[in-house]
């Protein structure tokens, strides 16, 4: 009797185990989200978002497949290096920074379709609007750092048109050619931590 006891409790706690989540923080010092959009159709500009949170659950400390991602970037802490054009783009043409102060990602598949590379599925939320879009993401593995951390890095990358977000400003060349272009780049480099 002791031992068919001890048997389900291990079955149980097996159970138990097998559903836990692991938890990972993005590392701010060692992530960056930025952007790439084009200007005048002749070059590319580019910025990124000082101040943002991430985490992600996963099954075990290295299966990501089905991962849940989140991240949130702060709106009024966009870098693109120049500070007029900073404020521009937190006014109401581009993001409305004072209305809508975050930017969220939040996955709805993580699927791994290569070795290293996966297809992320997240809804985007921008000026309270949200979109689905897909990222191409790729693994750039796990490891264990100097000081005893496990940590994961990714690159995850997508295309997204600002104007189904409402980022409306419109000016145009007289060309046709618009002034800051429609698609916008993204790309996130994230080093992920283990808590």
């Amino acid at each position: 009797m002791k031992k068919v006891l001890l048997f389900t409790a291990s079955l149980l706690l097996a159970g138990v185990t097998s559903f836990a989540q692991v938890k990972w923080s993005a590392d701010p010092a060692h992530t960056t989200i930025g952007f790439s959009v084009n200007h005048l159709g002749i070059n590319f500009v580019q910025g990124k978002f000082d101040k943002f949170s991430g985490t992600v659950e996963t099954a075990d400390s290295t299966n990501f497949q089905n991962a849940k991602v989140e991240f949130t970037a702060d709106v009024n802490s966009i870098n693109t290096g120049v500070a007029q054009r900073d404020g521009h783009l937190k006014s109401d043409d581009f993001f409305n920074a004072a209305e809508y102060p975050t930017i969220t990602v939040k996955s709805i598949s993580f699927k791994k379709v290569l070795n290293n590379k996966y297809v992320m599925l997240a809804d985007v939320t921008i000026r309270n609007t949200t979109k689905r879009v897909a990222f191409d993401v790729n693994f750039n593995g796990v490891i264990k750092d100097p000081w005893g951390l496990r940590r994961s890095g990714f690159t995850a990358k997508a295309t997204v048109n600002r104007f189904d977000f409402g980022l409306k400003y419109a000016d145009k060349l007289p060309s046709g050619t618009y002034a800051v272009g429609a698609n916008v780049d993204i790309l996130v480099n994230a080093e992920l931590v283990k808590q």
